[in-house]
């Protein structure tokens, strides 16, 4: 007799199951064989789309200020110029001049940056270079005075200094000089990288144009899509991860380059008041330096003393105090008023943060670390404190500092009492445990 094979949903569950881990382990054994080919591949398609790419973050970073000159300025504008056309509402004539005035306004950044800024760190980084003999000097003779007294210091200092100022001039003569110059030629020889650099700010500020001006239609897209592909719940978690996450980069990020600007312009006006060398290379190094968080001031303030140093160790010491006055202004009233309070982790994983990122992704990394750790450190704060809240456990931080053990039935923290040890802190564990255990067994009977 012909038997007639029964299909059963369970075997062809597991049959797709199983074809999909296989799939998944060949693509995946694929990927690491032609992993260089595969990164060879996503770095053309960033270039190709790199003028998008920038036109994105271009809105993404003036999207707070068109907000807020439409909230502010041109909404109210136009609500009084469109006050009796029944027609329009006004709301196109107030998104439009926010876009256009937020576009112009970072036009106006970068060509201060060209003009004003970058000529003259051109001629301080070329001064620097071709004194720099002189300041060698200067600084030998400076500290064959304050070691005179010395003798025995101060011949192993001017050893040491006349090697250091052979190796610098050879090093100054051979790599940057030549590099100074190949710099201005690829300038004015370099049309096709010019070109280049010139229709990606032009594409990305078209693309940025816009995305800002039917902002609200590209996210309505997005949450459309997001619907789509989850479920109710899980879409709305992803919104509020979303959310957390644009605060939480918009707001660092915008506000650094701001808390840096102010700090640069301060900076510079009171160097060039007490008549400083090299102020405006100074205060950039000193603004450019404090967008990274914590070794920020650091880093800046040794180049600057130094370059200061060479030409005058009296500004030098001005510098340091200044300095010094100007970073603690920054860090306990600039800084809090446009960043706030806290950035919502301690000192120590600010550290942790900002040096693991600059080991994995350098300036980048250490500029992006803390928001970056931010958003990843309150996801599994948020995943920590929804288990303890699913098992009916305590969740505060503050809860925990003082505990000495759980109470297995009333599912509260004990506090360690005075003077307890370790030993009757275990011995109070196996009680609790042989409660638990009392507990189960009279249950089941």
């Amino acid at each position: 007799m012909k038997r007639h094979f029964k299909w059963d949903k369970k075997y062809m569950y597991w049959g797709i199951t199983a074809f999909c881990v296989i799939a998944c382990s060949i693509l995946f054994f694929m990927a690491l064989n032609y992993i260089s080919s595969v990164g060879r591949g996503l770095k053309s398609l960033a270039h190709i789309l790199s003028p998008f790419i920038w036109g994105l973050i271009i809105s993404y970073l003036l999207s707070p200020l068109m907000k807020s000159l439409e909230r502010n300025v041109f909404g109210p504008w136009s609500e009084k110029l469109y006050k009796n056309n029944k027609k329009k509402s006004g709301k196109g004539f107030a998104r439009g001049f926010s876009v256009f005035v937020s576009e112009i306004v970072m036009l106006a950044i970068i060509a201060a940056l060209v003009y004003l800024i970058l000529p003259q760190l051109y001629n301080s980084i070329e001064k620097i270079v071709l004194n720099s003999n002189k300041y060698l000097e200067n600084l030998t003779g400076w500290i064959t005075n304050l070691l005179e007294d010395y003798p025995e210091i101060e011949e192993v200092a001017a050893s040491t200094i006349g090697a250091l100022n052979t190796n610098i001039m050879k090093w100054l003569n051979e790599s940057i000089l030549p590099k100074l110059g190949n710099i201005i030629t690829s300038l004015t020889a370099g049309v096709y990288y010019i070109f280049m650099g010139i229709y990606n700010l032009v594409i990305g500020i078209i693309v940025s144009v816009y995305v800002l001006s039917n902002l609200e239609g590209f996210k309505a897209r997005g949450k459309r899509m997001l619907y789509s592909l989850f479920s109710v719940e899980r879409a709305e978690k992803i919104r509020d991860g979303i959310a957390f996450t644009d605060k939480t980069f918009v707001g660092f990020i915008n506000g650094k380059l701001l808390d840096s600007a102010i700090i640069g312009l301060i900076c510079y006006v009171v160097c060039a008041i007490l008549n400083m060398p090299y102020a405006m290379l100074v205060s950039v190094i000193v603004g450019v330096t404090n967008i990274i968080p914590f070794f920020g001031p650091f880093i800046g303030a040794v180049p600057a003393a130094i370059i200061i140093l060479m030409e005058s160790p009296v500004m030098c010491l001005v510098f340091i105090l200044f300095i010094i006055i100007l970073q603690q202004v920054d860090g306990n009233i600039i800084g809090p008023k446009i960043l706030g309070s806290s950035i919502g982790i301690n000192g120590f994983w600010v550290m942790f943060s900002i040096i693991l990122g600059a080991g994995l992704f350098g300036f980048w990394g250490m500029l992006l670390g803390v928001p970056v750790f931010v958003v990843i450190y309150t996801a599994i704060n948020n995943s920590v404190e929804k288990r303890l809240k699913e098992n009916d456990l305590p969740w505060e931080e503050e809860d925990y500092a003082d505990m000495d053990h759980i109470d297995p039935i009333t599912r509260q923290i004990i506090k360690k009492p005075e003077g307890a040890d370790l030993q009757s802190s275990r011995s109070r564990a196996k009680e609790a445990k042989k409660a638990e255990a009392a507990k189960k067994d009279k249950n089941q009977e």
